[in-house]
């Protein structure tokens, strides 16, 4: 039995392929915009998709540009493929359930095909503010698992976590020092296996501060 997303895949068989003239089962003509549009249709009942998505889609089944430039332009004048909506739809979701910074955020849409300029729009939308809330919090919950490594390597694995989840070199290294020192404040120590040692600002408790130095040379 196919699924839904294999249905959605697969969907109508024939679409105005080149050199072809399109025919039902029963080798009847069909419309080409028909299918073309059906195939649209069934992606868009899976999940949104940018414009890009779907003219991949409509390609790789064989519809030929002008068939999906058509089915396009009509599902874009109605609302169905509004890739600004789409844009920031998809940021406010990665944002929450994956906690995506601004540049894995950009990442993401250039990667679907979204125009620069709508990934600019949609990208700022995120106040800084708002981004540092997120990091913050995902510090907090990785690091909450970390509480009996040295500092050092707390600290690694964060930034590491951080780079991946697309924030700045700068964002990542303050709000990692700040919460691990904070959960070090709390916890009484440095974590287990750390020392201290002198940093350029005084002592560096578990050489936190210079494992970090040393993660953002190397961001």
């Amino acid at each position: 039995m196919r699924t839904g997303r294999q249905d959605a895949e697969r969907g109508p068989t024939s679409a105005g392929v080149a050199g072809r003239d399109p025919a039902d089962s029963g080798g009847r003509a069909v419309d080409p915009v028909a299918v073309a549009r059906e195939i649209c249709l069934r992606q868009l009942a899976t999940r949104a998709r940018s414009r890009a998505e779907l003219a991949t889609t409509l390609r790789r089944r064989g519809v030929v540009d002008d068939v999906a430039e058509t089915v396009l332009d009509r599902l874009t004048a109605v609302g169905l493929v509004d890739d600004s909506a789409f844009a920031a739809a998809y940021v406010s979701s990665a944002r929450t359930h994956r906690g995506l910074g601004r540049q894995a955020l950009a990442a993401e849409l250039r990667r679907r095909g979204v125009d620069a300029d709508v990934v600019q729009v949609a990208t700022e939308a995120v106040g800084d503010a708002e981004e540092e809330d997120v990091a913050r919090d995902l510090v907090r919950r990785r690091s909450a698992a970390m509480r009996g490594l040295p500092a050092p390597v707390r600290a690694r694995r964060l930034l590491a976590l951080l780079a991946r989840r697309g924030y700045s070199a700068q964002l990542a290294s303050r709000v990692v020092r700040e919460e691990l020192a904070a959960a070090d404040h709390d916890t009484g120590g440095a974590g287990r296996g750390g020392t201290d040692t002198d940093g350029p600002d005084g002592p560096d408790p578990g050489g936190l501060g210079l494992a970090l130095e040393d993660e953002e040379a190397n961001w």
